[in-house]
């Protein structure tokens, strides 16, 4: 069973960098699915897609995000993470870690495998 826990700072303050953290037990990210995911979703908004890596270690983005956005891994300690720059309140919401078998650019709960429970990230000064 795949399980999968987000971390990180709950507060950022507007034009800093946010750093989240996805956690993955149960399997391997360089052996396992091909679609390890960033979704978010802003107060009273649906879901929102921001990217993906998969166990090649591709990346892929949302193109509304793609210049502030980075995501990467750390294969020793089965992580993987978001960085988004230069944020503001507008990207305070909800941050999900998610993981599919194969990549996808789906914001559809149901069409992921596992989620994390999700992370509350508020920007403001």
């Amino acid at each position: 069973q795949v399980q999968l826990q987000e971390s990180g700072p709950g507060l950022v303050k507007p034009s800093q960098t946010l750093s989240l953290t996805c956690t993955v037990s149960g399997g391997a990210i360089t052996t396992r699915y091909d679609g390890w995911t960033w979704i978010r979703q802003p107060p009273g908004k649906g879901l929102e897609w921001m990217g993906a890596i998969a166990y090649s270690g591709n990346t892929y983005y949302n193109s509304s995000l793609k210049s502030r956005t980075s995501i990467s891994r750390d294969t020793s300690k089965n992580q993987f993470t978001l960085q988004l720059s230069s944020v503001t309140p507008e990207d305070t919401a909800v941050y999900y870690c998610a993981s599919r078998k194969y990549y996808s650019n789906t914001a559809n709960r149901d069409d992921y495998d596992y989620w994390g429970q999700g992370t509350q990230v508020t920007v403001s000064s």
